[in-house]
């Protein structure tokens, strides 16, 4: 499902203007973007949490030239922990 199937699926389902679903849609991305970003965790209790987990710098390949060895640095990474309703609605 992409962001359109998603708004026009929501609009739907709740009786709201696909215009006002996109809007609230875009808040919902931006304000846990900003959250994000400040380091803090947001959890959506039987969602999930959106946290930032932290990728270590590593060794890697150049895939120019495979020869080549290159170091990849340090870098924090968007990670997403399902919460349990979730994933109990899943498995049934």
């Amino acid at each position: 499902m992409n962001r359109q199937e998603l708004i026009n699926t929501l609009a739907k389902k709740l009786d709201f203007s696909k215009r006002l679903t996109s809007e609230v849609l875009s808040g919902l991305v931006a304000v846990i973007s900003e959250e994000l970003k400040k380091g803090n965790d947001v959890t959506v209790t039987g969602f999930g949490t959106f946290r930032v987990s932290k990728r270590a710098a590593r060794d890697g390949v150049s895939p120019r030239d495979p020869k080549q060895k290159i170091r990849i640095p340090a870098l924090n990474v968007p990670a997403f922990r399902a919460g349990k309703t979730l994933k109990e609605a899943i498995r049934a």
